[in-house]
């Protein structure tokens, strides 16, 4: 049975994606910060163990850890958005955004390799964006950090490669999550307008492509960023 955790995984994509490892029997771990009330619930709900750490606080990621069997998967998933022009942006939001979105990925990525390397086996998928494929304006912070990822995905798959370790990432599109509320409908319609599926993405979409890729099937993939985008980016 393997050890699943996800990170950021009280709600959208990361609940999905904890249900769908559930369902193949792994033992899920689900990470959250402040959602403990939905954690809790849905940890009950599948059997889980809900985790409570601030992926961006090194400390708390450490302890975390210290908690935990060794992992057969790795899901980076959390992640905060700020949108907004650049030159609004304080320095203390820019930090912000980073810590959870990238920093967090290290912290997380770092803490579950020495067990990963020692025994020679491990999946990590990282959810990144298709806004760090192609940028986007007024959302210049989470796009950075997004691209930060897509580069970390290829350059860790040569690291870690020797030591049994497969990374990859997810590049979600238009996911109808909390991070799209701020959206009113004229918005939401002038985006599904541009996807070939026409239609917004569901968590679900997301997260059959993070299991399918942490799975014995995808074992001949590594170093990839596969876009979940309905046709945005073509």
């Amino acid at each position: 049975m393997k050890n699943v955790l996800i990170t950021g995984s009280s709600r959208g994509i990361g609940a999905a994606t904890a249900r769908l490892f559930a369902k193949e029997g792994c033992n899920v771990y689900i990470n959250y910060n402040k959602s403990e009330e939905k954690a809790l619930e849905l940890a009950s709900s599948l059997g889980a163990c809900a985790i409570k750490a601030d992926v961006g606080n090194s400390n708390e990621v450490e302890n975390m850890f210290a908690s935990l069997p060794p992992l057969d998967i790795l899901c980076c998933n959390a992640g905060i958005g700020k949108t907004g022009l650049i030159q609004d942006m304080s320095y203390e939001e820019w930090r912000e955004i980073f810590s959870v979105n990238t920093d967090g990925v290290f912290y997380c990525i770092k803490n579950a390799l020495p067990k990963m390397i020692q025994r020679k086996s491990g999946n990590i998928v990282i959810v990144s964006s298709v806004l760090g494929l192609r940028g986007g304006s007024c959302e210049a912070a989470y796009s950075a950090t997004k691209g930060a990822l897509i580069a970390l995905t290829k350059s860790l798959s040569k690291e870690l490669g020797p030591s049994g370790i497969r990374v990859n990432s997810v590049a979600p599109g238009a996911i109808d999550t909390d991070m799209l509320a701020y959206l009113d409908a004229a918005e939401k319609a002038e985006i599904i307008s541009s996807c070939s599926a026409d239609r917004l993405g569901s968590p679900e979409d997301v997260a059959k492509m993070i299991c399918f890729l942490a799975s014995d099937d995808a074992s001949y993939i590594s170093g990839q960023i596969f876009g979940v985008d309905g046709g945005l980016i073509i």
